[in-house]
């Protein structure tokens, strides 16, 4: 609790939180906000969270989505056919020339120095029309994963989706990913946990596919919307994904949108769902959706006050890892509140952004002897009255 107080108030670092742990006030909110009674020093909170196993958290993370669905919260992000669009994507989280653990990947260069990393495989719940995104548990990319990307990321989504499928047995699910993720199989992975799925594909990375399709009888459709911008499609269903997999058969689309400052942008997707001139539309909108993983989620943790990139400790073991998944639970606690509660949603129009909403907020709670959160949203939506001007009558 002590960690997620630290994500969650957007501590700069872990110094800083530890600095302020004797205040009183601080003592007092820590213990009436996070139930906190008595709050570690940083050197045994990194003890303590650096022998803790990522995967205990996973429980937290699918008890709170739990929450989201039993409030019927989830509604707004469902897609075509109550399906959900899931966005997986990599991201990193360390990096050093010389601070390693067990766990760290280590990628060699030609000079002979290394680098030690710590990489996460990251799935959210994603929509095109809204700017929330819904993390799930993310996934470490571990050492024995490999040394390319594409063998890391497939090892570790293999991991990621079945422990998906089986948190969520009964959700309906729509996975969209990069090319990396458009081969035989890790599409039938995603046909055996039974979710359908819209991935990246590149002429060359599949010339077969895309040879086959230039000899082959396929549909187009243009429409102009109402912004002025172009959309031309060309797309033909049950074609063969490769010559090492020709049972694995794939719907192909192709698409140009031409803005109306005339820039072309060009994307080629596969997909198990049915491309028509009625459906082409979504699911390209659908497919574009993955880089909210990649907008809202790693840049917003990167660029808005979560401080994603800096190092809150490192350890021996899993401590690194540790201080990711905090940082993630942090993230979706804020995406939920934005959701469902009113008092937070005001509080954040108020501040203009959530960079400045996070420092109001962290001010408040070092200054102010603070009994509930909802009294910490309204104290800043009606600041008491406080002169701290003195008397000199």
């Amino acid at each position: 609790m002590s960690g997620l107080a630290l994500f969650s108030l957007k501590y700069p670092s872990l110094l800083k939180f530890d600095n302020d742990r004797a205040d009183d006030i601080i003592q007092h909110n820590l213990r009436s906000l996070y139930g906190i009674r008595n709050v570690p020093c940083d050197t045994y909170l990194r003890e303590r969270l650096d022998q803790m196993p990522p995967r205990l958290l996973r429980k937290t993370f699918s008890t709170l989505f739990a929450q989201l669905q039993r409030g019927n919260e989830l509604t707004p992000f469902q897609f075509m056919d109550d399906h959900y669009l899931l966005s997986v994507d990599g991201t990193g989280y360390f990096s050093s020339h010389q601070v390693h653990c067990e766990q760290c990947c280590i990628k060699n260069h030609r000079d002979g120095s290394k680098t030690y990393y710590h990489q996460l495989l990251g799935a959210a719940l994603v929509h095109p029309n809204h700017s929330h995104v819904l993390p799930f548990a993310p996934e470490p990319i571990l050492k024995q994963d490999g040394n390319k990307k594409n063998d890391c990321e497939r090892e570790a989504s293999k991991r990621l989706l079945t422990d998906l499928r089986r948190e969520h047995p009964h959700l309906k699910l729509i996975v969209i990913e990069d090319g990396l993720a458009s081969n035989g199989p890790h599409i039938q992975l995603l046909t055996s946990l039974d979710m359908r799925f819209i991935l990246g594909a590149k002429p060359k990375d599949h010339t077969f596919l895309f040879d086959w399709v230039e000899n082959s009888t396929v549909q187009w459709h243009e429409l102009t919307d109402e912004k002025g911008h172009h959309h031309r499609f060309k797309f033909i269903n049950r074609v063969p994904l490769n010559d090492s997999h020709f049972d694995c058969e794939v719907n192909f689309l192709e698409y140009w949108e031409t803005t109306p400052k005339g820039k072309v942008i060009h994307f080629t997707w596969v997909t198990d769902l049915e491309l028509t001139p009625s459906t082409i539309y979504t699911i390209m909108r659908g497919a574009r959706a993955r880089w909210r993983i990649e907008n809202e989620t790693f840049n917003t943790l990167k660029n808005q006050g979560y401080h994603f990139e800096h190092n809150f400790g490192h350890g021996e073991n899993h401590l690194a890892t540790i201080m990711a998944y905090l940082m993630l639970l942090a993230f979706l606690i804020d995406q939920i509140q934005g959701l469902c509660c009113q008092l937070f949603k005001e509080a954040v129009i108020k501040a203009k952004s959530r960079s400045r909403f996070w420092e109001k907020l962290r001010a408040k709670f070092t200054d102010f002897l603070v009994g509930t959160w909802e009294d910490m949203y309204l104290s800043y939506l009606h600041p008491p009255k406080i002169s701290l001007i003195p008397d000199t009558s």
